[in-house]
């Protein structure tokens, strides 16, 4: 069983389920670790392109338990090597659950790209400035909330708040745009500490982060 696996269900009894609201302060702290964790902001389709060339983005992980928004450019269905692994983690779990896939409906965007959407989406962040999408860093994806059923969006919750507790990720519940916004820091892949024995005698500590190689 994934690491991650093993530590949702851990917190899952001791945190219930709600939604995971967006605020400014949250925005601002995706915005801070995507500066500590050196990620630039990908300006134009040219930067994209040369990026991905690096191998600095990878594919989305496609797959029967992930699917792919078909309105994205196929040159946006790339993200972060970590968000990757994220990703396959969260979507083999919810097919092991559930027997159906979860759709990537956002990946990364440069920043012409977000100046065009802010252009026609009022709810879009901004472009430019301190505090902007970090959907221009290529960490972050959207997950769409459309059609899931409410023991589908409860497990979801279940899933993500653990992690966002653990400084793995952040994760705001977009209502007008229908997703799941969430940004996955370096720390999701890093190595595990040894296991913490905690006061409820679990084998797994909240101060633990998933890591899918292990």
């Amino acid at each position: 069983m994934p690491v991650a696996e093993t530590l949702t269900r851990h917190l899952s009894r001791l945190l219930p389920p709600s939604t995971l609201k967006g605020s400014f302060e949250s925005l601002s702290r995706q915005n801070e670790m995507a500066e500590a964790e050196g990620l630039e902001r990908i300006l134009d389709e040219e930067d994209l392109a040369n990026r991905i060339a690096q191998k600095l983005l990878v594919p989305l992980p496609a797959s029967l338990a992930l699917a792919i928004n078909g309105n994205l450019a196929e040159n946006h269905k790339f993200c972060r090597p970590w968000t990757a692994n994220f990703l396959a983690d969260l979507a083999h779990a919810h097919l092991a659950r559930f027997g159906h896939p979860i759709e990537v409906s956002s990946a990364v965007r440069t920043v012409e790209y977000q100046k065009q959407l802010k252009m026609t989406n009022g709810n879009a962040a901004a472009a430019e400035g301190d505090v902007v999408s970090p959907h221009l860093t290529g960490a972050t994806v959207d997950l769409a909330k459309h059609g899931m059923s409410r023991a589908e969006l409860s497990w979801m919750r279940g899933w993500l708040l653990p992690l966002q507790r653990a400084g793995a990720i952040d994760v705001e519940e977009e209502f007008r745009q229908q997703c799941f916004h969430i940004s996955v820091y370096k720390k999701y892949a890093s190595p595990l500490p040894p296991p913490v024995k905690n006061p409820l005698n679990r084998a797994s500590s909240p101060t633990q982060v998933a890591s899918r190689d292990l």
